[in-house]
């Protein structure tokens, strides 16, 4: 569209006022922006102002609910699958096909959260999403079973049925626990300064392990014959009613804990183009006559298309092109969670197994099928204390911090676990094992704060150096990658990690006959990463 000169005048108002209109209107975009980086100050700094520690603790209640059901999962889930009648052939299947998703999805879902226009901000409507995608999967597995008998009224089906809804059921949760860390983490850098990043990633590590430990704890009671086992049905169904209590207050609390400033939509920003008819010189008056255009002007109003989300190829070029610390950390993260699941998703097998003497192919009326049964109960307990410990160190941490730096923090978590998990190997008695379970629980508050704490202070560095050009959505122009879509490769190497456990393990102990190979891995792959995470890993000093 071109308007004439007299078009064009008779639609604006005088001089003055269009001078002061648009000083005003110019000035009331620059407060906002400023205000929403500064957190109300419009002369303010563009780094968030100090968050109060209670708002922190309110974020970090997801990672409480979100541990306490992964806990539960990890009491119920087995039992589930045992009692639904589910092939063995199945097993493997049941828990890759979650992480497969994950690794290969993950970068995209992080990307896509670093584009998102929603009003309610850039992370939380996926946080929410993820959240219910959680509940449903719980709801599934744990309530599966009953759910078919009510519906279908042939038994020959109810059992085939029974497998399928139980299976995804389990996928759905596992794909959603795994996904939602990604976003909850790249909430927090979002709108916390660089101090604010460190304290609230040691809330999270701190209310991670509460939360473990009181969904072992929960899981561990005998619900099944108390009065809300006889009311609902089963203890599966008491559990679903808690944890899914448990994780709808945390995730409110947490939805509400800290607003996120809503990113603009450009795509279909308008902009106002001149367009001049003859040349003339750079800042020449000469081109304004008493505030209006001179004629040698025309005036276009233009809707200009802005890309702002990237496509696959885009995507995967950013991942491809991180930069070599960046990769380094990734791999870094894949060795200590390739040890940490090694040891964990076998312990209490191995407690039952190895420590017990127990033989969990025997009649189940057996003494020795009686006995492996109580080492892994032996083993929960263990798992409580890893969780205890986890919470424990995550507050001391902060103590270290200062002492020590990220790298010796990061040294000290595999070094540890490395050193007690051989020495269980080595020395497989109840109290010793028990106690050295409290290692575990150094290495789960490392692998989720110092790799964070890493990825925060490479952002940092990168602003402070000015490759981010764009402070309101966090993407550096240079590589094309945002905080959503770092967090998301972080994250997505524990998928990966998974799938080397679930696919390499399995062969080890049907090679080696026993399940002492799996602590031993576990300490050999922890000790490899002590040298990994001392010479390979960068540090921002």
């Amino acid at each position: 569209m071109t308007l004439t000169k007299q078009d064009f005048s008779a639609g604006l108002p005088p001089p003055s006022e269009l001078g002061i209109a648009g000083m005003d209107s110019s000035r009331g975009k620059e407060k906002a922006v400023l205000e929403s980086l500064a957190g109300g100050d419009p002369f303010g700094s563009v780094e968030p102002v100090k968050k109060p520690s209670g708002r922190l603790i309110m974020h970090s209640m997801a990672m409480l609910g979100r541990e306490f059901c992964y806990a539960v999962e990890a009491a119920f889930v087995t039992p589930v699958l045992l009692s639904v009648g589910l092939p063995k052939s199945l097993y493997s299947l049941v828990w890759l096909i979650s992480p497969i998703l994950g690794f290969v999805l993950q970068p995209v879902v992080g990307s896509a959260s670093d584009h998102c226009t929603s009003g309610w901000g850039k992370r939380r409507p996926y946080i929410l999403a993820l959240g219910i995608m959680m509940l449903l999967g719980m709801a599934l597995y744990l309530n599966g079973d009953m759910m078919v008998s009510a519906l279908i009224p042939e038994r020959g089906k109810q059992r085939t049925w029974a497998i399928v809804i139980t299976m995804l059921g389990v996928v759905l949760f596992d794909f959603a626990a795994d996904f939602i860390d990604g976003p909850i983490k790249a909430y927090l850098f979002d709108v916390c300064s660089h101090q604010d990043k460190e304290k609230g990633l040691h809330y999270h590590a701190l209310l991670t392990g509460l939360g473990g430990a009181l969904g072992y704890l929960t899981g561990a009671m005998d619900w099944g014959n108390s009065v809300l086992g006889r009311f609902l049905g089963s203890e599966f169904q008491v559990m679903f009613i808690i944890a899914a209590l448990v994780f709808l207050i945390c995730l409110t609390v947490h939805l509400c804990s800290i607003p996120e400033a809503p990113l603009r939509d450009d795509s279909t920003e308008t902009k106002l183009l001149l367009k001049v008819d003859g040349p003339s010189e750079y800042g020449s008056i000469e081109s304004v006559n008493n505030g209006y255009l001179k004629p040698g002007y025309t005036f276009s109003l233009v809707d200009t298309p802005v890309q702002t989300r990237m496509t696959v190829k885009c995507l995967l070029k950013a991942l491809l092109s991180m930069p070599s610390h960046y990769r380094c950390l990734c791999i870094s993260h894949l060795i200590g969670w390739t040890a940490f699941l090694s040891n964990m998703l076998f312990f209490t097998d191995f407690m039952g197994q190895i420590v017990y003497h127990g033989n969990p192919y025997a009649p189940h009326n057996s003494t020795a099928y009686l006995t492996y049964e109580r080492g892994v109960e032996i083993g929960c307990w263990g798992m409580c204390i890893n969780a205890i410990s986890s919470s424990l160190y995550s507050y001391l941490q902060k103590a270290l911090l200062p002492c020590i730096g990220l790298k010796g923090l990061y040294f000290i978590g595999y070094l540890l676990f490395g050193i007690g998990t051989g020495f269980i190997g080595l020395f497989p008695k109840v109290y010793s094992t028990l106690a050295l379970c409290s290692l575990f629980g150094v290495m789960s508050s490392t692998l989720y704060t110092v790799p964070f704490n890493l990825i925060a202070e490479y952002h940092r560095e990168e602003e402070v150096r000015g490759n981010i050009q764009h402070s309101e959505t966090g993407i550096s122009e240079a590589t094309g990658r945002g905080k959503g879509i770092d967090c998301a490769a972080l994250t997505c190497m524990v998928q990966l990690a998974q799938i080397i456990v679930g696919v390499g393990l399995g062969f080890l102990v049907s090679a080696a006959g026993s399940v002492i190979v799996v602590v031993i891995c576990a300490s050999a792959v922890a000790l490899t990463g002590c040298c990994f995470v001392a010479f390979f890993v960068r540090y921002v000093e």
